[in-house]
């Protein structure tokens, strides 16, 4: 669970930080601080995984490396 790429954002269109985990689609959260984000996605993480498998669907495996973008 620990080696997906977060991206942690300030929205201030949400007034909160965003976490975003890309290889999960649709798994992100947010929170007041960057603390309460990260704490809150990492739970959405497991709760995506558990989902994933409770129905049969593919678990992508993390990348273990950081995407780039030019």
């Amino acid at each position: 669970m620990d080696r997906y790429e977060i991206i942690l954002y300030w929205s201030d269109e949400d007034n909160a930080f965003i976490a975003e985990v890309p290889e999960l689609p649709g798994c992100m959260a947010h929170g007041e601080s960057q603390e309460i984000a990260l704490a809150s996605v990492k739970q959405a993480i497991q709760l995506w995984i558990d989902t994933a498998s409770e129905f049969g669907d593919p678990v992508p495996q993390p990348k273990g490396h950081r995407l780039m973008f030019a």
